[in-house]
This record gives C-alpha cells, sequence and structure tokens, in this order.
C-alpha cells in the first residue's frame, strides 16, 4: 500500500511545494533563509503532505522508476528563491551489490543501511522530495523495542523499484535501523497506544556546496536618467565603457601589430609599455585584446588564451606565480611550486597548446632585490615554442635602465612603447566624444578644464572627474545659468574642491626651504621610478635644486628637522629616525596636489 502511494504521487503530473511557516532563521552572510518544514499539494489527487526536519522522505532518482530514501535534515532557501534541501542517504538491502551483502549479514527486507557514499550529493532541489510515510522503528540490533529512539521512518515495500545489481559500490554500513512490523500493523489496524517517543534532536547542518555568497537579482530596471546633467554624469564617469578610444589610434594599430604578427608565427615576445597614469595604456590593450578576440572567433587569426596580472592586487611579487597558474590551468599551488610548473610548461615545447597573451599591469611593484619575478616573466617569451606574448604596462618609461639588471633588461627586448600625457586638445576631445548627442558643457568649459589638467599632469581619468563633479555643482547650485549647462565657473569650483584639499592650504603656507624639500622628493621619485626614496638621496636632490635657485644650501641637520616637520603635518611617511639619514620616506599625498599647491605660488 505504501508503494503505491509513493508511485501515485511521483506519476501526478504536478507538484506544488511550499514552506509551512515562516523562517526560523537568516543567514546574512550566505543570504540563505532556514525552514522548519514544508507541505507538498498533489494538483491531481487533491492532498497535501506536510513534511519536517529530521523526518524520512522518498525522493526521484535518476530512473523513472527508482525511488530513493533519505532523510531530511535541513530547508532553506537562497537569495535566487531556489529551494533546497541537506539530506542524509539511506539504501536499502535490494540496492546493495550482492558482493557487499555478505558483509551485513543476514538482513531483513525492511532493513535501511546509512550510505555515505562521497560521490552522492547531500544538497538536493526540494522538487525531487515525493512524500513521507512514518513508521516507528527499534535502533538495537538485538530486535527489542527502544523507546527512546523512535525516529520516523520512510516505510519502503519489499520489491525493489529496480533490481539491477550493477548500482555505486555503497559503503560498509556502520549503523542499520530495523523497522518493527508489529508496531507498524498496530498503527495500521488503528490502534490508539500511545508510546512516549523522544524527539531527535537537530544535527548540525553540513555548509550547502552551494554556498558562494550571491548579489540579488534586480527586482526593478535601471531607471532612465532624469535630465541631461544626470545623463553627463554617467557618461563621465571613469569606469563607463566609450564605444571608442579617441587619440590613441596610433598605439592601438602598433601594439595590434605586434599581438598580431605573434599569433601569426606561433612565437612568442615582449612589449614593454609605460607612460604616467591616466593616459590610456591599460584601456587600449584591453581594446585591442577585444579585436584580436573578434578576430580569432571569426577564424582570421589563430586563437589564443587570454591571462591578465594587476601587481597592485598581489601581496607580495612572489604570488604572480600563483596567480598565473591558476588562470591557465585551475590549479592551486605555493609560489614556489607554481614557478616551477610555469618554467616547465613554457621550456618545454607544445604545439598542440593555444598561443598565451599575458598582460602585467602594474610592473613596477613586482621589484624584488634578485628581480626574479620579472626575469621570469621576460624569460618564457624568448624561450623556443613557449608560445607566450608578455605585454608588461608600468608606470615609469625608463623603468628597465633605472632598477632592472642587466639580465632583466636583454630579457625584455627593444620592443617598447610609451604613452604622453594628453595634450589639452586631446583631452577636450576625449571629454566630447563621451558627450556625443548631449549637450550639457558650454564649448568654454571644457576647454578649460581640458587646458587645467593639461599643465599639471595630462591624466584624463582627473579630467573626467572634475568635469563629473560640474555637472553636481551645476545642478545644485541655486544660481544656475540661463542655459542650464555647466560654465566655467562651475569647473572652477570644481577644481577648487579637487586640488585645494587641506593639504594643498598646508604646502602653500610652508617654507620655501619645506617646498623645495618637497620638489626635491618628486625629483628622486622620477628619477628612481619608485615612490620612496632614503633622506639621503632626496638631500642631493635638495643640495642640487638649491644650487640652481642661487640659494644657501641647508645642513643634514636642517634636512632632518625638514624632513620631521613635514612628517608630523602628514605630508611625509618617514621611518624612525634612528635610521638618520638612511631612513626612508614617501609622499603621503599625490603628486598632482603638489604640483599644483607648487604652480600656484
Amino acid at each position: 500500500m505504501a508503494e503505491e502511494n509513493m508511485m501515485s504521487t511521483r506519476n501526478s503530473s504536478e507538484r506544488i511545494y511550499s514552506w509551512r511557516g515562516r523562517a526560523i532563521s537568516f543567514d546574512k552572510q550566505l543570504q540563505i533563509s532556514n525552514y522548519g518544514g514544508m507541505s507538498i499539494k498533489s494538483e491531481k489527487n487533491k492532498t497535501e503532505t506536510r513534511i519536517f526536519l529530521g523526518e524520512f522522505i522518498s525522493l526521484e532518482g535518476e530512473n523513472t522508476e527508482q525511488i530513493l530514501v533519505a532523510r531530511l535534515l535541513k530547508l532553506y532557501e537562497d537569495g535566487s528563491k531556489e529551494k533546497h534541501a541537506i539530506v542524509q542517504w539511506f539504501s536499502r538491502i535490494e540496492e546493495i551489490p550482492l558482493s557487499q551483502r555478505i558483509t551485513v549479514g543476514k538482513a531483513d527486507s525492511q532493513e535501511i543501511f546509512l550510505n555515505e557514499n562521497p560521490e552522492w550529493d547531500t544538497n538536493i532541489l526540494i522538487t525531487s522530495i515525493i512524500s513521507n510515510v512514518t513508521s516507528k522503528c527499534i535502533l538495537d540490533s538485538s530486535g527489542e523495542e527502544d523507546e527512546e529512539n523512535y525516529i520516523p521512518l520512510a516505510k519502503v515495500s519489499d520489491s525493489s523499484s529496480s533490481d539491477d545489481e550493477d548500482i555505486k559500490v555503497f559503503q560498509t554500513p556502520k549503523r542499520q535501523i530495523r523497522a518493527t512490523p508489529n508496531i507498524t500493523r498496530k498503527e495500521s489496524s488503528g490502534s490508539s497506544a500511545k508510546t512516549s517517543r523522544k524527539t531527535p534532536q537537530p544535527r548540525t547542518p553540513k555548509t550547502p556546496r552551494n554556498a558562494t555568497p550571491k548579489i540579488r537579482s534586480r527586482n526593478q530596471t535601471t531607471q532612465k536618467p532624469a535630465n541631461v546633467l544626470e545623463e553627463a554624469r554617467i557618461r563621465l564617469h571613469v569606469s563607463a565603457v566609450p564605444e571608442s578610444l579617441p587619440c590613441r589610434e596610433k598605439e592601438f594599430q602598433d601594439v595590434y601589430n605586434f599581438i598580431e604578427s605573434k599569433l601569426i608565427d606561433g612565437t612568442g615576445g615582449c612589449m614593454y609599455i609605460s607612460g604616467v597614469p591616466g593616459t590610456g595604456k591599460t584601456a587600449t590593450v584591453h581594446e585591442v585584446i577585444h579585436c584580436l578576440q573578434q578576430a580569432a572567433e571569426n577564424d582570421e587569426l589563430p586563437s589564443f588564451q587570454f591571462i591578465e596580472i594587476n601587481g597592485m592586487k598581489l601581496t607580495e611579487p612572489q604570488q604572480a606565480y600563483v596567480q598565473i597558474l591558476k588562470l591557465l590551468t585551475d590549479q592551486k599551488a605555493t609560489a614556489t611550486h607554481a614557478a616551477v610548473l610555469l618554467e616547465k610548461m613554457f621550456c618545454k615545447p607544445s604545439p598542440k597548446r593555444k598561443t598565451i597573451v599575458l598582460v602585467v599591469d602594474e610592473l613596477d611593484l613586482l621589484w624584488t632585490p634578485k628581480q626574479n619575478v620579472m626575469y621570469s616573466l621576460f624569460d618564457w617569451p624568448t624561450q623556443k615554442g613557449s608560445k607566450l606574448i608578455a605585454l608588461a604596462i608600468a608606470n615609469t618609461m625608463d623603468l628597465p635602465e633605472r632598477i632592472m639588471m642587466n639580465r632583466v633588461a636583454s630579457r625584455l627586448g627593444l620592443t617598447r612603447m610609451s604613452f604622453q600625457p594628453y595634450t589639452y586638445k586631446q583631452l577636450q576631445q576625449i571629454v566630447s566624444s563621451r558627450m556625443a548627442q548631449v549637450k550639457a558643457f558650454e564649448e568654454d568649459a571644457i576647454q578649460l578644464v581640458s587646458r587645467k589638467v593639461a599643465a599639471l599632469s595630462g591624466d584624463a581619468r582627473r579630467c573626467l572627474d572634475i568635469c563629473r563633479r560640474s555637472t553636481e555643482i551645476c545642478e545644485l547650485s541655486n544660481q544656475k545659468s540661463s542655459s542650464g549647462l555647466v560654465t566655467m565657473a562651475h569647473i572652477m569650483q570644481a577644481m577648487d574642491e579637487m586640488f585645494s584639499s587641506p593639504y594643498v592650504h598646508i604646502i602653500r603656507n610652508a617654507s620655501l626651504q619645506e617646498q623645495i624639500f618637497l620638489k626635491a622628493t618628486m625629483a628622486e621619485f622620477h628619477r628612481s621610478g619608485l615612490e620612496e626614496a632614503t633622506v639621503q638621496q632626496v638631500y642631493h636632490q635638495h643640495v642640487a635644486l638649491c644650487r640652481i635657485e642661487g640659494l644657501k644650501t641647508p645642513t643634514v641637520s636642517e634636512i632632518m628637522a625638514i624632513s620631521s616637520r613635514l612628517s608630523a603635518c602628514r605630508l611625509l611617511l618617514a621611518e624612525s629616525n634612528n635610521k638618520y639619514l638612511h631612513g626612508r620616506i614617501r609622499l603621503n599625498v599625490s603628486q598632482d596636489d603638489v604640483m599644483y599647491a607648487l604652480k600656484e605660488d
């Protein structure tokens, strides 16, 4: 009778699953809601089955005629509104291969055995649950009733749903649960005998296998911009991807031709790309890769694999090996082991391997005293049959000559490209291209911000940020222009907010020797290619600047006092004074702010 009930439920045209009551708990980290019970409604039979935690349930197997048995441990709903269940699998005697039935001895047909096969997924969808049929069972193998160990059990018939014995091998059961036929008969006959039972204590459920936090799905579509200024802010955001990259056509073509020739020849190579921040180095390389991938999809070029690492995202330079190995093979290893595996991969020719295009951004942060990481990255493309194309991006044009050893610089080769800072006409063209068909700025306003930024650094990102801030000032300003557009006054106010930070006021009010010390610090940074230096190195630059300006050269004690005062104002970050001239210092403000403050002076 139980078998017929389960089969009829299984063959129903549709089952509706819903939770019983409210969620008993909510996990904010995993974004899941836990429930204590569920109900299954069958539209065909017009019946409702209620299932609670701790009960034994019957489930649908892969075979349409196979019914599985499991114990319900947890019910939850994830952020995507999918209903899941955590179960503990059991097997009937018919499901165990004959070769392993000997180990369980003489077993009754109604016995079920704990199945700990790791290949069986304990996290399932509740749509595979059919029903539950409760029965009393005894955990004591002696056959005597144990009044304190009654647990709900799925009622399973003697006939197996599948007589095949070629089923997956199960582990030897650690515990067997014996159903008591007498108690079952008493219940079926409608006996009113009450038996005290102990509520099973809930076990700690296992963490779901898909417990990765998910972003909640958007219920509403993104609202359209309310006005022209809001549309302009969206287009001027640095993360907005423009339709094209203006003013970098020559650099784009050079990088494209370099990679294209290597792909066609099936060889490796290395290119060093340099330029100050905000000149479009990384954006140009990404656009080149995108065009090459489209050409490879159209069978115009050989297919390749693209990977990218960023020195800013690595905790230490040696982690570059780990990141590259994981991107190529999805394999995790220590830095030393990963370096060995990559060495074997690129030094051993493999005709079947695709060409790999590796982009290394922020290369100057991968510097080490022995420079092993840089040497490996530049040496692998030179190996015969490596099929590795490396594109190294850094902010310093003469980085190879400044800090690289001769053996590293020789591996880098002579293929180099320098991205010059944007001129004011180029910055004006970049802003205008993003504002195509959107009239939000006056022409003089765009020209003003382009000239100001080009005179300082030529950073396109700084230019976009100033334009973006000016739209906010224009929208919030009580004195709006008659045209409703961003004017030069809004641009000037945005620039004052951008550059006139408290640090800028401190630099302007500093003494002449303190300002020269800041100039000397930036000069040393440009000379070394690093953003930190010792006080002694800055002192040499300071003396040279004083001689150029015709000023009196300060003593070493005066230089140390200047460094201490600037550190107290938090303009500099300095090591302890115990190292004296060998203590290292670095700027605590951006170089653009220092240049802006000193230029205004």
